[in-house]
């Protein structure tokens, strides 16, 4: 598996101009391994955070039917 999720678009504006980004020494914005939207400059990271168990579904009742 990829270290890195790539976005197919941005979360706030929807467009699709990303870009890798890596804090620099003078930036205050602490996220590493994030994506820069070049549209609307907002910084952002994508989480995987794992897989949601499925939901159980009693079976229908097999018995004789009510009368």
């Amino acid at each position: 598996m990829s270290a890195r999720v790539v976005p197919y678009y941005c979360p706030y504006c929807g467009e699709e101009d990303l870009r890798p980004f890596e804090p620099e020494a003078d930036n205050d914005v602490e996220i590493k391994g994030g994506w820069h939207c070049a549209d609307c400059t907002r910084v952002f990271a994508v989480k995987y955070h794992g897989m949601a168990a499925a939901p159980i579904i009693a079976p229908p009742p097999t018995g004789p039917a009510p009368e």
